[in-house]
């Protein structure tokens, strides 16, 4: 049998503050202050490198400026724009009359998985000088990335949110990136 010294109050002021085997021992919910906020603070100061990059894509090591550096969030909701529209009208071509809605996200998502995989661009892309890369090898997107791009794409959201190098969720849950083309 365990026996456990008694638990007594320290104060009447202080009565949220159990003090085991009374005396003045440090009060429960500072102690829990001290344990949660060595996690909940995050990193300390010295943590090696600089927390955010000076430019984005530096820590995927692309350039600053011009060929190879990465698309910022105008650009790239331009060419989804741009790649929407051509969707449109190709919905609007083979339905003629009626609702194409559903139809013009079938169009944009088998545009952007072919497109993706076969050139590395949608049309949007191209039109805004943008391409779409792998940032773990100098290969092709391939299938599989391109597919779970769009994939992913279609729920947005991802999208929106963005990495300490400004890639999306989508691009970096895919090893992709969004980067200039000239």
């Amino acid at each position: 049998m365990v026996v456990l010294p008694p638990v007594r109050r320290a104060s009447r002021l202080n009565s949220a503050y159990a003090v085991p085997g009374g005396g003045s021992g440090a009060p429960i919910l500072g102690c829990m202050a001290r344990i949660t906020g060595s996690w909940l603070s995050g990193p300390s100061a010295d943590s090696g490198g600089p927390a955010t990059p000076e430019f984005p894509g530096e820590h995927l090591g692309l350039p600053r400026t011009g060929a190879g550096s990465l698309a910022g969030m105008g650009r790239r909701i331009a060419a989804l724009f741009v790649d929407w529209m051509i969707s449109l009208g190709i919905a609007a071509l083979i339905v003629r009359s009626g609702s194409a809605s559903s139809l013009t996200l079938l169009v944009w998502f088998v545009i952007g998985i072919g497109a993706v995989t076969l050139f590395g661009f949608t049309p949007g892309q191209y039109f805004l000088r943008l391409r779409t890369v792998r940032i773990d090898a100098p290969a092709r997107v391939g299938f599989v990335r391109a597919l779970a791009r769009q994939v992913l794409l279609l729920f947005v959201v991802p999208a929106l949110f963005t990495d300490a190098d400004g890639r999306g969720m989508h691009d970096r849950a895919t090893g992709t990136a969004l980067v200039h083309s000239r």
